[in-house]
C-alpha cells in the first residue's frame, strides 16, 4: 500500500525531551571508536573548551530512538513495518550540546516521494534539536524506504 503523502505531511509527530547523560556519552564514544579524551574524560572536555563531555557526532540519532514512539508515525500512516528499510541519515550541527543538557527533539515529515513506478515510497523526516533556552543545536534528516507490494 502506498503512503498517503498528504496525510504524512499533515501528521503531527510527538515532541521528545531528553537529558544528555555522561555515561551514555561515554558508552557511545566507545562504541563508535572515538579515542579523543574530551569525549570520555570531563577534565579533558573542560580543557578543550566544553562545558562538560560534548555530544559526539551522530549521537543525536540515538536520542531519537529513545523516544517511546520513535516509529509510531509509520504505524499511524498504515505502513507495514516489515516492509521498511533505513535509507539515509544526515546531520547538521548548529551548536554544541554537552552532558547535563536537556534537549528537545521536534520532528516532522518533510516529504514523501514515490519511486520505481510505485514500488517504493521514500519518507523524509526532519528533526530539529534545541536546548533548554530554545536555541537550535542540530538538524537531523532521515529517509525511510517503504517497499510497496
Amino acid at each position: 500500500m502506498a503512503v498517503d503523502r498528504e496525510a504524512a505531511l499533515a501528521l503531527e509527530l510527538p515532541v521528545h525531551e531528553v537529558q544528555v547523560e555522561r555515561g551514555a556519552l561515554r558508552f557511545f564514544a566507545k562504541a563508535i571508536g572515538e579515542r579523543r579524551p574530551e569525549y570520555v574524560e570531563v577534565d579533558a572536555a573542560l580543557a578543550a573548551g566544553h562545558r562538560d563531555l560534548p555530544v559526539p557526532p551522530t549521537y543525536y540519532f540515538s536520542l531519537e530512538l529513545q523516544s517511546p514512539s520513535s516509529f509510531s508515525y509509520l504505524e499511524d500512516l498504515g505502513v507495514d513495518l516489515t516492509r521498511v528499510l533505513h535509507g539515509e541519515q544526515s546531520f547538521e550541527y548548529v551548536g554544541q550540546a554537552c552532558a547535563g543538557d536537556t534537549l528537545t527533539l521536534k520532528s516532522r515529515i518533510g516529504d514523501v516521494t514515490t519511486k520505481k513506478g510505485g514500488a517504493m515510497d521514500l519518507i523524509t523526516r526532519q528533526t530539529t534539536v534545541t536546548d533548554r533556552a530554545g536555541e537550535e543545536v542540530a538538524r537531523l534528516g532521515s529517509v525511510i524506504v517503504v517497499r510497496n507490494q
